[in-house]
């Protein structure tokens, strides 16, 4: 099939569809459009929750993410893909078998636990996203927890963190990404790449929103993703994904429910 003509960059994400829009497939396609790339994507899951709970979680049939996929590959002059929640061992696996074969770098956020703490994917598909995803990944984007799920490690410091980075790097044979704001500080946030055989830091301020906001995870790894497929090497497209997350933060919205509060990204 003839390749649609494109006029600028394209970037897939594949991943699962929050209802509140603040984070998975709706967050990244805002965060494409603001990094000025052409959004696809295909959903594997629709997941019924807020910045406060997750109610419900359904996986799309295998097939239907597997034509999805294809249909777009075989359409568009992909330059990037950004995947995200993968809800199944068996659509992980599918995933997989179809971009095995491809050339287009991939950006894996490997998530697996919700910002509210809730458990989003069984054990099982954690395995076949470390030893059938990761191998085939470009950059892998895991927070402190999802980087303890793959190692196995207590991560207490920045040097753990740095340790752990390399370790995910050599171990699945990728760039990866260790995202720092789980860890306890009372200063810059610090987040650590480890990419052809060195580290590479990188500081921000701490948001300062008590847990911090839903969705920074997904907005970041779609930053990165649209920054190479824009032409970018891994480093500068991880620093212009952790500048445009910063300000991101900064436009962010907030409303109240009762006693609580519900913020969301400035897009």
């Amino acid at each position: 099939m003839t390749h649609i003509s494109a006029p600028q960059p394209i970037a897939l994400t594949i991943a699962g569809s929050d209802c509140s829009a603040g984070a998975g497939i709706q967050a990244d396609l805002k965060t494409f459009h603001r990094s000025g790339v052409h959004g696809l994507s295909a959903i594997t899951s629709v997941v019924s929750e807020t910045p406060l709970e997750v109610r419900e979680i359904e996986a799309i049939p295998t097939t239907l993410v597997q034509s999805q996929i294809q249909i777009l590959l075989e359409t568009y002059p992909i330059n990037a893909i950004k995947i995200g929640m993968l809800p199944t061992r068996s659509c992980t696996i599918a995933i997989c078998e179809i971009l095995k074969e491809n050339q287009i770098p991939i950006i894996t956020d490997p998530v697996m636990v919700a910002s509210t703490g809730s458990l989003l994917i069984q054990s099982d598909t954690t395995e076949a996203i470390a030893d059938r995803l990761l191998p085939l990944s470009t950059l892998v984007t895991p927070n402190i927890p999802e980087a303890k799920k793959l190692l196995g490690n207590e991560i207490k410091s920045h040097e753990d963190m740095e340790k752990s980075a390399r370790e995910i790097s050599e171990k699945y044979e990728t760039s990866c990404l260790i995202k720092g704001g789980h860890l306890p500080s009372k200063g810059d946030r610090l987040d650590i790449l480890w990419h052809d055989g060195k580290a590479h830091h990188f500081s921000h301020p701490d948001a300062g929103i008590g847990n911090g906001i839903h969705g920074t995870g997904c907005a970041l790894s779609s930053a990165i993703a649209a920054h190479i497929a824009k032409g970018k090497t891994i480093e500068l497209a991880v620093e212009s994904g952790i500048n445009l997350v910063q300000d991101l933060i900064r436009e962010s919205k907030e409303w109240t429910k009762g006693d609580q509060t519900i913020h969301c990204l400035g897009w």
